[in-house]
């Protein structure tokens, strides 16, 4: 028991001789954290934009998609907008049973009194005959920050306009 008090004895001798870490050496670490910080945020922002870019292409195929499906089942003889956003005017096709729900990346969800946003301000398909093929073109806005995905014939982030 003896021998076991003098080990802690040393140790703690030991401990208390070695210096610790000086100011300027705490601060050096800091500041290097900051920066890592600093580049990681922005890194960040840049992905979760790229990411919500994504999203409105998803959406965009997912509504091309669900046109060729109404296509299929409804013949379409002229130009016809499908409305997608649950906002259908009286010339446009309702496709809310085909593709509910559809949420815009770029909106925070609710407005300032906390009323849940709508969708994306404008959600259409307009589907054009041609020579027995049909042709889609894809209308979409954002309102947060103003993205148009139009006439998109490849859907890809590159075909988003701010």
């Amino acid at each position: 028991m003896v021998e076991k008090l003098k080990m802690i004895w040393q140790d703690a001798k030991q401990l208390k001789d070695e210096r610790g870490l000086t100011l300027v050496e705490l601060l050096v670490v800091v500041v290097i954290l900051g920066i890592i910080a600093a580049i990681a945020v922005v890194a960040i922002g840049g992905i979760v934009e790229n990411s919500k870019k994504d999203a409105m292409v998803a959406d965009a195929k997912q509504m091309v998609s669900a046109a060729k499906l109404y296509t299929a089942s409804n013949p379409v003889s002229s130009e016809t907008v499908l409305n997608f956003n649950g906002t259908a005017t009286g010339e446009q096709v309702d496709m809310e049973s085909y593709l509910p729900g559809l949420k815009d990346p770029f909106d925070s969800g609710a407005d300032a009194a906390g009323t849940p946003s709508p969708s994306y301000p404008t959600a259409t398909v307009t589907v054009t005959p041609n020579n027995g093929k049909y042709v889609y073109k894809v209308t979409m806005t954002s309102d947060e920050q103003d993205y148009k995905f139009t006439n998109a014939t490849s859907l890809t982030k590159d075909e988003l306009e701010k």
